[in-house]
This record gives C-alpha cells, sequence and structure tokens, in this order.
C-alpha cells in the first residue's frame, strides 16, 4: 500500500492547517477513519474542562470549528489497549519566499516528501492510520482496543488536543505518539516560560544623570541569569537528555525590549522572556524560587531595585518533566517491536522539549514517542524520509499486535 499510503500524506500536507485553523484538514482525516469502518469521534475543546487540569497550557484560541478527531476499533475489553497519536497542526509555512518548492504541495523528489508538516508530524499520523489499516486488511485481530487520535494544537500546548481527549475518557493502557524522532524516546523536559520587568525613571538625554536607566538595571539581571544557567548547566545531569542535546538543560533569554519612545529619552522600563528547561526529579516550584532568588539577590545588591523590586512572571509553556522506566512492559514491547523491524538494537534517548506523551502521567499509562525520519521542521523546504514513513508503519502494525495481544493481567 505504499502508493496509497504517500498519496494519502500528500493530500494531507496539501490541506493547511497551522495551529488555530485544523478544520479542514481534520475532515479529510475523518474521512479516512471512515474508509477503515472505525466508530468515529468528533469533538471541540470544552475550555471550562480543560482548562481547570494542571497540565493545561492555554492557548489563547478560540476551539470552534477545530475538533479533535478519534477512530476507535473495539476489541476486548480483557486485553491491552493502544493509542495511536498524531497532531494535525503545523507551525505557519511562511516566509514562503524562503522556500524553494510550494509548502502545500506535497512535491515527491525521489524518496523525499516536501511541505509544510509532512514532517511534524503529519507523516506519523498517516502512519497511525495505516499500521491499523495494514491489519485491518490482512484481517488480523490486535485483541485489545486500538484508539487513533488525530489532534489539534500540540504546537501551542495540546491543551485543546490530546488533553482534551483524555479528560473525555479515551485513555488506554499504553499510547505511542509518533513524533518525528528516528529513536524511541521514554523522556522529556519541563518548561517554564518567564517574563521579567524593571522599572526605571526616564529623563530626557541631557539630563540622564537625573533618570535610572532601566536596561542597565536588566542587564544585571541578565547576566545574573546567565550564570545560574552556567552553574545548572555543570550541576544538573539527565543523561537520556543529554545524550541526544549534549546537556541535561538550558536557561535562555529570548527576547529583550526598553524603553518607549525616541533615543533622547531615558528608558524608564525594561522586559525580557526566557525559557527554562528541567530535568525529571525537578519540578517546577524549585525551578521558579530559582529564578525568583537570583532575582531578589540582584536587587538586594542595587538600592533602586532594593526599593523598585523586579516583576517575575509565568506565561504559556509551564510543564513538568516526563520519564518512562524502561523495564516497563509497554516500552519493552515497543523497543521488541522497533529492534525487530528496524533491525539490530534501537536507540533510547529523551528531549529538551515538550510533547503531548507529557499528558499520560495525570491519567495512569505509559506514553512515548517514535516516529518518520526526515529534515527541517517548522523550516523552509521541510521534508519527511518516506522510506522512513513505511518502516514506522510496520513498527507500529507489530507493535499494536504485540501489546494487544497480551491480557491486562
Amino acid at each position: 500500500m505504499r502508493g496509497e499510503l504517500v498519496e494519502a500524506l500528500r493530500q494531507l500536507v496539501r490541506i493547511p492547517s497551522v495551529t488555530g485553523n485544523e478544520g479542514p484538514a481534520q475532515e479529510y482525516v475523518r474521512s479516512l477513519f471512515e474508509e477503515l469502518d472505525l466508530e468515529v469521534i468528533s469533538f471541540e475543546a470544552d475550555r471550562d474542562e480543560v482548562k481547570r487540569h494542571q497540565a493545561y497550557v492555554d492557548s489563547q484560541l478560540d476551539y470552534g470549528g477545530r475538533p479533535n478527531v478519534i477512530g476507535l476499533l473495539k476489541g476486548d475489553p480483557r486485553k491491552r489497549s493502544i493509542i495511536l497519536n498524531g497532531h494535525v497542526d503545523t507551525a505557519t509555512g511562511e516566509p514562503v519566499e524562503e522556500w524553494e518548492r510550494d509548502p502545500w504541495g506535497g512535491t515527491v523528489e525521489g524518496n523525499r516528501l516536501y511541505g509544510r508538516g509532512a514532517l511534524d508530524m503529519k507523516g506519523g499520523l498517516i502512519a497511525n492510520i495505516f499500521a491499523l489499516k495494514t491489519l485491518i486488511k490482512l484481517g488480523l485481530d490486535p485483541g485489545g482496543t486500538v484508539t487513533l487520535q488525530s489532534v489539534i494544537e500540540e504546537e501551542a500546548g495540546g491543551g485543546g488536543g490530546t488533553l482534551a481527549c483524555f479528560l473525555k475518557g479515551y485513555t488506554a493502557d499504553g499510547m505511542i505518539v509518533t513524533e518525528p524522532y528516528p529513536y524511541i524516546c521514554i523522556a522529556r523536559s519541563g518548561l517554564i516560560y518567564f517574563r521579567i520587568k524593571v522599572e526605571g525613571k526616564t529623563a530626557h538625554g541631557g539630563r540622564a544623570h537625573h533618570g535610572v536607566n532601566a536596561i542597565g538595571k536588566m542587564l544585571k539581571l541578565y547576566q545574573a541569569l546567565e550564570k545560574l544557567d552556567q552553574e545548572r548547566s555543570t550541576a544538573v545531569k539527565f543523561p537520556l537528555i543529554e545524550k541526544w542535546s549534549g546537556r541535561s538543560c538550558n536557561l535562555s533569554i529570548s527576547r529583550f525590549s526598553a524603553g518607549s519612545w525616541l533615543p533622547n529619552t531615558i528608558a524608564g522600563n525594561a522586559e525580557m522572556e526566557g525559557r527554562v528547561s528541567f530535568v525529571p526529579g525537578e519540578n517546577r516550584q524549585d525551578i521558579r524560587r530559582q529564578i525568583e532568588t537570583v532575582v531578589q539577590e540582584v536587587a538586594a545588591g542595587d538600592p533602586w531595585l532594593r526599593d523598585h523590586p523586579p516583576l517575575v512572571e509565568y506565561f504559556s509553556f509551564q510543564t513538568d518533566p516526563e520519564e518512562n522506566d524502561l523495564a516497563d512492559p509497554f516500552v519493552k514491547t515497543v523497543i521488541s517491536s522497533a529492534s525487530r523491524i528496524m533491525g539490530g538494537e534501537v536507540t533510547v534517548e529523551g528531549r529538551p522539549s515538550a510533547a503531548d506523551t507529557r499528558f499520560s502521567k495525570y491519567f495512569g499509562f505509559p506514553a512515548l514517542s517514535i516516529g518518520p525520519d526526515g529534515d527541517k521542521p517548522h523550516g523552509a523546504d521541510e521534508y519527511v524520509d518516506l522510506d522512513s514513513v513505511e518502516t514506522i508503519t510496520k513498527l507500529l502494525a507489530l507493535a499494536v499486535l504485540s501489546w494487544c495481544g497480551g491480557d491486562k493481567s
């Protein structure tokens, strides 16, 4: 069915589904589910319901017209169940002028299929569908229930997507999210986005000595946070994540702004935003405390900041780290399936980023990621390797049979 798989992926890539506009693409996914004669459920997230959960990240987007689509192949309730999960939303295709190919064209050249979302992660989403389609076509009964989930807004935190599915009761005994990693990812960092605001005192440039430049005050905080990052880089070790990135955690400043008028006015305010990652074994409260302690220590040593304390705020991503036990039966099953399909020993790593696998621990079941290979996710001329999509489809089919064939006990 490779030709059929490639065509389905081309059609999905040709439907733009930037986060916030997933509706049309979800209609196409729904049609693919219906072709398999699955029980199909489509629903829009209820913000009042999902926002109460501790793992919720508010995308600030309206959920209307953006359904999650679920396909159920119900099995024996005494057997183990599985979710094959993928997000249909993508990053923007802009700036289009940087692309050599149409970002929504689904162009196939040799073994590559180009287009926004081809790798992240429509290739994995189509692999999920065709893994189950393969089993159905061959007349192979998985045993337990298999759930296909096509979800929205993973790129914006997943609150209205995978989390909403779980809160509706669509959970299982294990989940594979086919994010584009050609290895098995069983651990992830927690993330905190933070913002710091500093108040200065405006003055005309000709009387600058009568003002307090907020830029200089903020630079002290920037340098102190850089020092904290270096200290954490040597003190905090988590081998699975360091194996992938060369470092276990990072604290980075991504945005800095100051002043509000012309260059002849001293900046009366400054603001910077950053991101800190932290590893399994650490928690959000401790990481926030580390940031706030640094800010307080700088302020205590500066007469102006002592009287005008900087403000620390947290926004957007506030996620906890995740880790699966290598001895977990589900993890072992997927590793075994991957080894048999891919040949030889399979790499197991962690990632310094968040994904929808993070939600499963709140609902009491393991989740991991493995998916197709390719390059340039979120960048110009993103592509997926088609051979790897085929390989992942086979791996998923074997993992479903191996897992769902076993009793829950």
